[in-house]
């Protein structure tokens, strides 16, 4: 099994969002014991730099991306992931490129607080607290 982490629940963790958090720092902490491969999509690690660089030093926020490198595999997005984000059902073009990312990549899942934006994707979504649910320990 492998999913693909939403850019949303990554900032929970990485800013420390209260109201996120806590289920968050549980899907981390299964990708840390090695119990699911996880993705992030290419375009997230840039966003997280784009986020970080306003929240901390530039030192920081690459040593954060470092660190998640080592954790999570990256889901490439090249032209034919475009294409497809493109020419999908998706209304948010963004979220059609993870998605469809995801797919290319393999990915069984996708964790994400945003199920609505993800109804047309190719890859079944799931709120951080339902793949906890269904995932094993």
């Amino acid at each position: 099994m492998s999913i693909l982490v939403d850019t949303s629940i990554v900032l929970d963790v990485l800013l420390q969002r209260a109201a996120f958090i806590d289920s968050a720092k549980l899907v981390f902490k299964r990708v840390e014991l090695g119990a699911v491969r996880a993705l992030l999509c290419a375009t997230t690690v840039t966003t997280l730099d784009y986020y970080l660089g306003h929240e901390f030093d530039r030192d920081t926020s690459r040593s954060a991306l470092r660190q998640l490198l080592r954790l999570f595999d990256v889901a490439a997005v090249g032209r034919t992931v475009v294409d497809t984000a493109l020419a999908s059902g998706m209304a948010d073009f963004e979220d059609a490129v993870l998605a469809h990312a995801a797919q290319a990549s393999g990915a069984t899942a996708i964790v994400t607080r945003n199920l609505r934006d993800f109804a047309a994707s190719p890859v079944r979504a799931y709120t951080p607290e339902q793949w906890l649910a269904l995932s094993p320990a």
